[in-house]
């Protein structure tokens, strides 16, 4: 079945034209990307039941594999499962790129929204570090410094501070994500913390935070006073 068997009024791409964008469900704009469905559904009900099957989770959507849908899916073949995991990295980025424009750290939500576009889908830990002027300025980008298992990942501190004085920093931010949602610190998280702070005042540089994220929510040392 495809789009154009609709009526007028409910074909998503007429839709969009007509009212805009915003005017269309999640899985009208994922039929215009795909096109048509299969034998027994329209485009917008094969992305209807997608998404159902993610719990309406878009993000959800973005953490399928191409055989995760290409196998799950008739109707989804390689190329409408690589246009829609495209759109999704597509809106990954436009994230990423409004998180760059916060260019000065002040709390920990402004590390949260520059972090989180790098973190909301990862099924394993990343760490970064964020280097900072003496106005807490963000210096470039932040550092992947180690990408790790489900539950852990190393981190090289010699690494870190390397990098923070190659780029002449005078103060950094750990952060790294819990795929489990569950932001509490474990403790090779607060042995590691431990060793970056002592290690940073040597060569004179203050370890501000050490943020853990998760979905939706975050732990920070510097807030919870244990830096």
């Amino acid at each position: 079945m495809n789009i154009k068997d609709l009526p007028l009024s409910e074909r998503p791409r007429e839709r969009l034209i007509a009212l805009g964008p915003t005017a269309l469900t999640e899985a009208e704009l994922l039929a215009i990307l795909i096109g048509s469905g299969n034998a027994g559904e329209t485009a917008v009900q094969l992305c209807q039941r997608l998404l159902a099957d993610c719990g309406g989770s878009l993000k959800r959507v973005g953490q399928l594999s191409l055989s995760d849908i290409t196998q799950s899916y008739k109707g989804l073949g390689p190329a409408k499962a690589v246009a829609i995991m495209a759109a999704v990295e597509l809106g990954r980025r436009r994230m990423m790129e409004s998180a760059a424009e916060k260019q000065t750290i002040a709390t920990t939500a402004d590390v949260y929204d520059i972090m989180l576009p790098r973190m909301a889908d990862l099924q394993h830990e990343e760490v970064y570090a964020l280097y900072l002027r003496t106005d807490h300025s963000l210096i470039g980008q932040p550092h992947l410094v180690s990408r790790g298992a489900i539950d852990s990942a190393v981190c090289d501190v010699r690494m870190v501070l390397r990098e923070a004085l190659m780029r002449q920093a005078t103060a950094l931010i750990l952060c790294h994500n819990h795929p489990s949602g569950n932001t509490r610190p474990s403790t090779a998280d607060d042995r590691l913390t431990d060793r970056l702070r002592r290690a940073a005042e040597v060569m004179d540089i203050r370890l501000l935070d050490h943020v853990i994220i998760a979905d939706g929510a975050t732990y920070s040392y510097s807030e919870m006073g244990k830096l």
